[in-house]
């Protein structure tokens, strides 16, 4: 008899440990996949998509204009990239197209950048992509050009 008292102690000390614990190892399994997936797309910063449908992170060179490449991104230094903007410093290369583009001469605008509006990139919904481009011209600027330019970007 005292031996079964001990067993039945034992079993019930079990299963109260076990059902403690078991909640407790099961709660991180049972997240619902789109809070799973919310918290991935807080976590990593959004992308650049390019002419090409290429997710850029902290690219060197950026076309602007894909259809002709006459007017493009360079040397940009990339000051942060972050969950709600991106901002850096480069040069603007924009064709004048004078007296037409394919004889025209390109010339370079310092520039800085500014991207922003992140979204779901149709291509890879779980990615976020700036949709925004701000172009500030801190000094000499393309004749047509104000000097605060915003484009929508590509999805």
């Amino acid at each position: 008899m005292r031996h079964t008292t001990r067993t039945a102690v034992m079993l019930c000390a079990a299963l109260g440990l076990t059902a403690a614990v078991g909640p407790a190892a099961a709660t991180p399994a049972a997240s619902p996949p789109a809070a799973r997936a919310a918290s991935v797309r807080q976590a990593t910063a959004p992308v650049l998509v390019d002419c090409f449908w290429h997710a850029r992170v902290r690219p060197g060179s950026f076309v602007l204009a894909c259809g002709d490449g006459n007017s493009r991104l360079v040397s940009l230094h990339w000051h942060s990239w972050g969950a709600g903007s991106a901002r850096a410093t480069g040069v603007n290369v924009v064709n004048d197209c004078d007296p037409y583009c394919a004889a025209g001469a390109f010339h370079r605008y310092a520039v800085t950048v500014k991207l922003d509006r992140p979204q779901p990139w149709k291509k890879n919904p779980r990615v976020q992509h700036y949709s925004r481009i701000t172009l500030t011209y801190p000094g000499d600027r393309p004749d047509q050009f104000g000097r605060v330019v915003t484009y929508p970007l590509w999805n």
